[in-house]
């Protein structure tokens, strides 16, 4: 198994779309505007902010970013711990880290200001070596740039390394850097759109079990696994 373990953090590590969600029609209904449909607001979790509010409603630059300013009025004030962790992810960090002796990092298209906070709340930073996300005021990052960030922080091979996320954006900056990819279903991506990435995501599971089997190289026997689980 690959050395080294980049972690998208929304709808890989957390489940945040009601934090995500009400901070978007908040941004939304101060832009005058209303979306009734969550399936729209989903579309949100994944892709830098301005890129989602120019897509979705058309707007311009200056608007897109007056957008993203209500967006985190809303977002760092309630929406950001409005998440939580998917089951049995900190006990399968903790088996990487401390008996795999992987190295693990986080890469997001979130603030790192909000990455670090979330990592903290829910006592996650303690397993990555670092973040790399985008800074406030800052240009969109587009997330094959953070990858490539994050390998050249580490100094590692692109072979023995892989992304782990739930939208094309994770796949296509992983195919971008050379790394290999798992898409994971039980976040905010279908498996159309992880397959149609480029040339494919190269491996996908549908729970944080099979997510944890596959990383840990085992089955995972769940009533084990949370307690006391080791490594041969």
């Amino acid at each position: 198994m690959r050395k080294y373990m980049l972690f998208d953090l929304d709808g890989t590590l957390t489940k945040s779309e009601e934090g995500i969600m009400k901070s978007i029609r908040y941004a939304l209904e101060k832009m005058g505007l209303m979306e009734r449909t969550d399936e729209k607001l989903k579309g949100f979790i994944g892709p830098p902010l301005e890129d989602s509010f120019r897509n979705s409603y058309g707007m311009s630059k200056e608007k897109c970013q007056k957008a993203v300013e209500f967006y985190r009025e809303y977002y760092a004030d309630k929406g950001i711990f409005e998440c939580e962790v998917y089951e049995g992810l900190p006990q399968m960090l903790d088996i990487l880290k401390n008996k795999a002796g992987r190295h693990l990092a986080v890469v997001s298209s979130k603030p790192i200001e909000f990455t670090e906070k979330i990592l903290e709340h829910f006592d996650l930073a303690k397993y990555f070596d670092f973040v790399v996300a985008p800074e406030f005021g800052k240009e969109t990052t587009k997330k094959e740039d953070l990858v490539k960030e994050a390998l050249e922080k580490w100094g590692a091979d692109p072979h023995e390394c892989l992304m782990v996320g739930d939208r094309k954006f994770d796949v296509l900056a992983a195919e971008a850097n050379h790394i290999y990819s798992i898409g994971v279903l039980y976040g905010y991506g279908t498996m159309t759109e992880l397959m149609n990435a480029g040339g494919g995501v190269d491996y996908v599971v549908s729970t944080p079990k099979g997510l944890a089997e596959k990383l840990i190289g085992m089955p995972v026997n769940t009533d084990v696994y949370f307690s006391n689980m080791l490594l041969q």
